[in-house]
Order: structure tokens, then C-alpha cells, then sequence
């Protein structure tokens, strides 16, 4: 299990990672230093959801969008279900839990299902520039409801790196076809945003394991208006679809949900953010391993540009 950070002044060496962060008041110079077990958290998370691209398109061969999801969900939420019951997670108290609902309605609920109709629609590059508007959306939020402020090189940091993931969408989807699937994906994307910033305040009262699985849990409810024919679908589908969406379910879903969880809880929601946009550039790197597509020079152009962007939001001084 995730413990805590060892603090910074122990004497003893530790991967670390510096954060400046600004209050609401608008004070300057307190630093944040995220541990070796934050780094590995954050670096599972990227693993995983940058993988989750192949395993989707994997999955789809075998099954309809929303089968696909609530197969997935099911599988995430029984792997969860599992650890709760072996160690008598406690549930959430009642006055929670329309807020946790809604969470997870906006974070799982939504995001996935309308990701997955818009990409029926949208190429893959507008998806993908479309999708990874959510960092932006979420540092815009945390500034508005959390106090955050990224300065001057935060936000030139997340436009080096929209920048980076526009080059990859280029290079990887054939262009920037719209469509009327764009929208869905706006919403996919506004949903996480919220699903984010919503978050934060259970991180003070409850757990991130326990708040992700309470999430992945009543977003799995919302799911089963896709439960007729699941089971047909199940029957018919190639083997490797079916344990596509397994570990769809375990690790994408499961495991990353709660690593991002624990990072969340680490770090300004605003900049934990920028990191998502390495997940393009992971996911190039994925697909090439998994499913044999070979990267174009455009697309590792914006790869690179994505990371220097994280690393000018993140990487501050002293």
C-alpha cells in the first residue's frame, strides 16, 4: 500500500521532484517536494493510461463502445470490491455520497463513454489534441475554486505542451478532422477536469484509494444502462478483446485510478495535471511496442515538446 512521502529533511537521499506553489492568498516561495513514492505513483499512472490507447482499440475489435466500458468497469470494480473486502474498507458516510456520485458520473461515468462515441466520428489526432484540453480546463478550475496559481511559466509550460500534443495528433491521426463527435469529447474532457478538482476535497477526509474506488464504483453504476446484450457480446467476442478489456479493467483502470489518486493528493491539482500530457507521447511509444505502428519524426517532434513543457511547469527553481 502507498505510504506517506519521508519528509525532505530526514538526511538521507530520495528522488524528489520541487513544486512552487502560490496560495490563494498569493503567497510565494512554498515548496512542495514530491517523493520517490509520488514519482512512482505518477510513473505507473502514465504507464498504464498511455497503454490503455492500444488495449482500447484492442478491445473494440470484439466489442460496442459501451460494452467495452462497463466490461471494463465491471472488471475494475470487482478488482477493487476484492481489496475492500479483504481489508474492510470503510465505506463512505452518507452525507458524502452525492458528492461522490457526481464524481464519479463526471470522471468515469462521462468521460469514458462520451470518449468512446466521439472517437466514432473524430480522427484519432483531433481526439487526441481534443482530449488533452482537460489539463487545461483543470489548471483553469483549480485557479477559479482551489486558490491555485501556476504563474507566467506554468502557463507558458501547458502551451509548449498543447503544442507538443497538436504536432503528435498530426503526425498520428492524419490531420485535424472535426466533427459533431468533437462536442462529446469536449465534454469527455470537461468532465475528468471536475472529476479532478472534485476530488481534492475527499482527499482531506477519506483515503485516495477509498476515494477512487467509491468513484469507480458509482461510475460503474451509471454504466449498466449498457448492460443489455453484454453478455451475448461476451460470447461472441475474440479472446483477445475480452482480455484486452480485463486488463483494461485491472490496470488502466483499477491500479492507475488509484496511483493518480495518491499523486492527486500529493500535489496543486493544476500542475499534477500537466503531466497528463506525456501520456500522448507514451502512448506512440505504446502502440509502436503493441500494435506495430512506427512512430513518424512529427510525432516524436511533439513528444519532445510535450516533456519540455511538464518540465517547465514542474521543475522550479531551488
Amino acid at each position: 500500500m502507498l505510504g506517506r512521502d519521508l519528509p525532505a529533511s530526514d538526511g538521507r537521499r530520495k528522488v524528489s521532484l520541487r513544486i512552487l506553489t502560490v496560495g490563494a492568498r498569493g503567497c510565494m516561495g512554498r515548496q512542495r517536494v514530491l517523493g520517490s513514492r509520488s514519482l512512482l505513483a505518477l510513473a505507473i499512472t502514465l504507464l498504464f493510461w498511455s497503454s490503455a490507447f492500444a488495449g482500447i482499440r484492442a478491445g473494440l475489435r470484439g466489442y460496442s463502445p459501451g460494452h467495452l466500458a462497463l466490461l471494463r468497469f465491471l472488471v475494475a470494480s470487482a478488482t477493487l470490491a476484492i481489496y475492500a473486502l479483504a481489508t474492510r474498507m470503510r465505506l463512505p458516510a452518507t452525507s458524502d455520497l452525492p458528492g461522490i456520485a457526481l464524481t464519479g458520473f463526471l470522471g468515469i461515468t462521462v468521460y469514458h463513454v462520451a470518449l468512446s462515441y466521439g472517437e466514432r466520428s473524430v480522427s484519432a489526432g483531433a481526439a487526441s489534441f481534443l482530449i488533452n484540453s482537460a489539463p487545461v480546463i483543470t489548471a483553469v478550475l483549480a485557479t477559479i475554486f482551489l486558490g491555485e496559481r501556476l504563474g507566467a511559466r506554468g502557463w507558458v509550460g501547458i502551451g509548449i505542451s498543447l503544442a507538443g500534443v497538436s504536432l503528435i495528433a498530426f503526425g498520428e491521426g492524419g490531420g485535424m478532422r472535426l466533427a459533431p463527435g468533437a462536442l462529446l469529447i469536449l465534454i469527455a474532457a470537461l468532465g475528468e477536469s471536475v472529476y479532478f478538482i472534485l476530488q481534492k476535497r475527499y482527499f482531506l477526509k477519506y483515503r485516495p484509494l477509498e476515494v477512487t474506488t467509491y468513484g469507480i464504483w458509482a461510475g460503474m453504476i451509471f454504466m449498466l444502462v449498457f448492460l443489455p446484450g453484454l453478455a451475448r457480446e461476451i460470447a461472441a467476442a475474440p479472446l483477445g478483446a475480452t482480455l484486452s478489456v480485463v486488463y483494461l479493467g485491472i490496470c488502466p483502470a483499477a491500479i492507475a485510478y488509484v496511483t493518480w489518486a495518491y499523486f492527486m493528493s500529493k500535489a496543486p491539482a493544476g500542475e499534477a495535471t500537466s503531466f497528463l500530457f506525456l501520456v500522448p507521447a507514451l502512448a506512440v511509444v505504446t502502440a509502436w511496442l503493441w500494435l506495430g505502428e512506427v512512430p513518424n519524426p512529427v510525432s516524436l517532434l511533439g513528444g519532445a515538446l510535450a516533456l519540455a513543457g511538464v518540465l517547465l511547469v514542474n521543475m522550479k527553481a531551488g
